[in-house]
């Protein structure tokens, strides 16, 4: 399962039944998960673990180092969880801090080009398309999309079920359900297809519906006023909706509206 040309670290853990291609090189501090397979050319490298089943394609680059200039040469680190797919030239980096790994969850695609960068957080569900790029310390919560040519700037948080539309500029955090899209971002639209398709029922999709009109669509009012305005609307007995005004409370970079 190991191919002759492949360069690996005496020290790496390879796990059982994985397939390792041409000319990949994998280094001394990397643990590599059960049934995952490197089809060619893969580098992964720095203190990076990866769980079962995932998959990389040509010249992905993984667990490289930093491009934090405050990086002090301290061992940093990548987890990985199961059954993500990373495809050609995706460049996955381990964190500035020893503190706080850059993390991946399971089931996540990431296209052609897409970066994440140090200290990231990522979780369940999510699609990278491809060059859709997060800088450090990004955020990324459940079934994200992030649409090709976008970028989200450093510190950002963006909620769960949100589609960040094609060559979007993102620089404040982006609230979960929602469609967000333009350079800089504005708040579209609940992203009502998606949740459709995920298993919402009615009357979720239509309680956000209304929220929505009251946080992001009467911009005259702000959010501290619009949040108000919502809990005292019925839509707010809606647990998603709870959960959509809790993000907005929570956030520290600010909300795109």
């Amino acid at each position: 399962m190991i191919h002759p040309t492949a360069i690996i670290s005496d020290s790496a853990v390879i796990g059982d039944n994985v397939s390792i291609g041409p000319f990949c090189v994998i280094g001394e501090n990397v643990t590599v998960g059960d049934h995952s397979t490197l089809k060619s050319h893969v580098v992964i490298d720095g203190h990076t673990t990866i769980g079962q089943h995932n998959l990389f394609f040509p010249f992905a680059a993984i667990g490289q180092l930093t491009q934090d200039l405050k990086y002090k040469e301290e061992p940093t680190y990548l987890i990985i969880g199961d059954r993500n797919t990373f495809r050609e030239n995706c460049t996955i980096h381990r964190s500035t801090s020893p503190d706080t790994p850059t993390t991946i969850g399971d089931d996540n695609l990431f296209l052609c080009y897409s970066h994440v960068a140090h200290d990231c957080v990522i979780g369940n569900h999510c699609i990278f398309s491809n060059n859709g790029s997060i800088a450090g310390h990004v955020v990324v919560e459940d079934h994200v999309i992030i649409s090709g040519l976008s970028g989200v700037h450093q510190f950002c948080r963006v909620g769960a079920h949100a589609i960040i539309g094609g060559f979007t500029k993102v620089v404040q955090d982006i609230p979960p359900f929602t469609i967000a899209d333009g350079n800089p971002a504005v708040i579209r639209a609940i992203n009502q297809i998606g949740l459709q398709r995920r298993g919402f029922e009615a009357d979720d999709i239509a309680c956000l519906r209304r929220a929505y009109k009251r946080l992001f669509f009467k911009k005259e009012k702000n959010l501290t006023e619009a949040i108000e305005e919502t809990k005292q609307a019925d839509c707010y007995t809606n647990e998603n909706v709870q959960s959509l005004v809790e993000f907005l409370e929570k956030s520290e970079r600010g909300v795109t509206r």
